[in-house]
């Protein structure tokens, strides 16, 4: 397979399916919107998952796990969750196969129906509200602060590799507390988190907001997202936060006694980000080259090539680049010597840039006899020759500078790709033409915004929590706005 990519120009959607194949990240299964994540892909997951995970303990949330299946009754509880996820849920309804041959061999048995159907989890809301309800009599059992690592299933008709499929991967937090006060410093809390991990380990800056009321979380009083521009100019929401105020305390009975003896309904919250994430880190920093991995995210983050004619000229690299691996491995540095004699040194270049792999060393007899190795960058293409003393400590400061060179680029793109439009006129002429986020007034209706999402498939991202509040009028209807929300073509 030729491993030369569609560029982002001709054709953005191919670049980014070839991408993900050629870069061994993931492929499509055999059941239909779903896929089969690749070892390098599930090892750059991996790296997000262990962060994120510190991440919620060093705040105090603990692991649990919680069942794959919702008996269905606990979805009519909830009604603007259920009609929220109704016409993505998937729905066990037997519980047994039989064979029949007279009717094509393996058939549902009829007499293994389920008493009640069962939802296989979109999310986990309502099992886990279920069951706090048993955890949970008095305001001593409080705060509860859990998340689950799980798979969920969300039956999409139009799916896309890692960005939107049948199943996927995530983590989702589930709070539990004594005051509406502890809920938004929890869901607001969370969000930061969020933030910090796409600015710091991902280098992908967002803009921290609230959605509008439409684009909440079926059954949130608020929802806190975190917004990413990618390369195309689309946006794409990268991690949600939910106050969900007493609605499922209301939904499945689940009180506590306060300090002063009386009963109270508990206030809630739930959180997540998915494997959504690897395809926002593909768009941020990717190139026609490959995939270009933040150093804090690569699973590899250093590979030695050796280059060599004989067997002899392969075991003198082996021997130096050998001290060069354990040197790095010493600091902490994740590094491969790829010493196969079966592939010849381009077809390792080509790889390890189309995998992202953030430097690469190269040293072969003439370098050896001088004492120096060639060190190759990923992020910039750039080349230099290093004396061998010296190269540790000259890639370890790569590290830092590639993870902040890749942070500072996305976001001169954003800054460079964010407008402001004041008449519809504006607005749409950027969405429709370069794109990217458009600061607007709106009138704060859900109809104008429907409106809008109609006219031009842009929707309000977020109400930025640190945008401009300086009042307005609406860029479609000229009513009041009380202030610019952020509007995107988004994934």
């Amino acid at each position: 397979m030729s491993k030369k990519l569609t560029t982002r120009e001709e054709n953005y959607s191919n670049w980014y399916n070839e991408l993900v194949s050629k870069a061994d990240l993931a492929e499509h299964s055999e059941v239909r919107g779903c896929m089969v994540i690749k070892p390098h892909g599930f090892s750059i997951w991996e790296k997000m998952q262990r962060a994120l995970d510190d991440m919620f303990k060093e705040t105090g949330h603990t692991n649990a796990y919680f069942p794959i299946f919702i008996p269905k009754s606990y979805f009519s509880r909830e009604a603007s969750h259920v009609e929220g996820f109704a016409k993505e849920c998937a729905v066990v309804t037997h519980y047994r196969l039989k064979n029949d041959e007279e009717n094509g061999g393996i058939v549902v048995d009829e007499d293994a129906k389920l008493e009640e159907e069962l939802i296989v989890r979109p999310t986990s809301e309502t099992i886990i509200w279920n069951t706090y309800k048993g955890w949970i009599q008095s305001y001593r059992d409080l705060p509860i602060l859990i998340n689950q690592w799980a798979n969920v299933v969300r039956w999409e008709m139009r799916t896309r590799l890692f960005l939107r499929t049948a199943e996927f991967l995530w983590q989702e937090g589930h709070t539990a507390h004594a005051t509406k006060g502890e809920a938004i410093a929890e869901a607001e809390q969370m969000l930061d988190v969020y933030a910090t991990f796409a600015e710091e380990w991902m280098a992908m800056p967002v803009v921290k907001g609230i959605k509008s009321e439409s684009e909440r979380f079926a059954g949130a009083l608020e929802t806190y997202c975190i917004e990413a521009l990618m390369q195309d100019g689309k946006a794409l929401q990268a991690g949600t936060s939910h106050f969900l105020g007493q609605n499922f305390a209301k939904a499945f009975d689940v009180k506590f006694v306060n300090k002063e003896g009386k009963e109270e309904l508990v206030w809630a919250t739930s959180w997540g980000v998915s494997t959504r994430l690897m395809g926002a880190l593909i768009m941020t920093h990717s190139d026609d080259q490959g995939l270009v991995l933040p150093p804090k995210l690569a699973p590899i983050q250093v590979v030695l090539v050796p280059i060599y004619r004989s067997e002899e000229q392969l075991n003198d690299l082996r021997e130096k680049l050998e001290e060069l691996m354990s040197k790095f491995k010493s600091l902490g540095i994740r590094v491969k010597l790829d010493d196969d004699d079966k592939r010849k040194p381009g077809w390792k270049f080509a790889e390890y840039e189309m995998k992202g792999v953030p430097v690469r060393i190269a040293m072969g007899p003439r370098d050896l006899e001088a004492g120096t190795v060639e060190v190759a960058r990923r992020d910039s293409g750039e080349k230099s020759s290093v004396a061998f003393d010296d190269v540790v400590g000259h890639v370890e400061g790569l590290m830092d500078e590639i993870q902040k060179g890749l942070y500072d680029k996305a976001l001169k793109h954003r800054e460079e790709n964010t407008h402001t439009a004041d008449t519809w006129e504006e607005f749409e002429s950027i969405i429709n033409g370069k794109g990217g986020f458009v600061l607007a007034h709106w009138d704060g209706t859900a109809v104008t915004e429907e409106q809008i999402k109609q006219k031009t498939k842009a929707t309000i991202r977020c109400i930025p929590l640190d945008g401009d509040t300086t009042p307005g009028n609406c860029i479609l209807t000229g009513n009041p706005s009380a202030r610019r929300v952020l509007f995107a073509k988004a994934y």
